[in-house]
């Protein structure tokens, strides 16, 4: 089992390569996954509505409400799982649970440091000005607008050619899986910036996947 985690700032994100993994259920964990794509796309609507009136309560008292950060985190914890089983990593076969919680059993998991204060001034910039550098490079991470590889960007890139060689080798090659997770890591960390968990700015840094490092690329 190989272990990928993140403890540099208020995001923390975590994966488990979980060995052995099918060689061909990755085929069709996109189809199993569709329930969770369902629930989903109401808990991102949900997930918009809670970080707007979460921007007017920081401009106002500069707290972030607890009961509304643990909800987004909860959102964010969740589409990790799911991208972590069906398509931005594929390194489980456990399905993920329905659930906003921890989950601290399942192999991919998220946490973000409850802020006690926030900036009122850096939210009216941070998700949308001070973000801009890192939309750029995570829409080529993502695919977002024209940085795509046949419809993907390059995380799906590499994630489906780590599973092409498990079809063929029955391994998941350890390199591919540090590389996705590191990936993976940048993109949920700009994501809780941009919805204003965290005053952090997220590092132009590609922390990769293995044991806890005190250095990065």
């Amino acid at each position: 089992m190989t272990t990928a985690a993140d403890s540099y700032g208020p995001v923390t994100v975590t994966a488990e390569l979980d060995a052995p993994l099918s060689r061909w259920l990755w085929l069709i964990k996109w189809i199993l996954a569709i329930p969770h794509y369902i629930v989903l796309f109401f808990l991102w609507i949900a997930f918009l509505l809670v970080s707007l009136i979460a921007f007017f309560a920081i401009l106002f008292t500069e707290r972030y409400p607890r009961a509304l950060f643990d909800f987004n985190l909860g959102v964010l914890r969740w589409s990790w799982r799911v991208s972590y089983y069906a398509h931005g990593v594929l390194g489980t076969d456990r399905y993920p649970p329905f659930s906003l919680g921890p989950e601290p059993g399942y192999p991919a998991r998220l946490d973000v440091a409850y802020p006690e204060r926030l900036s009122r001034g850096l939210v009216l910039v941070k998700w949308w000005l001070l973000a801009i550098p890192h939309y750029l490079v995570i829409g080529i991470f993502t695919g977002a607008g024209h940085a795509r590889w046949c419809g993907v960007g390059l995380i799906g890139l590499l994630a489906l050619i780590a599973v092409v060689t498990l079809a063929f080798t029955a391994k998941y090659p350890r390199d591919l899986f540090d590389l996705v997770v590191g990936l993976n890591r940048w993109v949920l960390r700009v994501t809780a910036y941009a919805a204003l968990m965290t005053d952090e700015y997220p590092p132009f840094r590609l922390d990769m996947g293995g044991e806890e490092r005190t250095t990065a690329l």
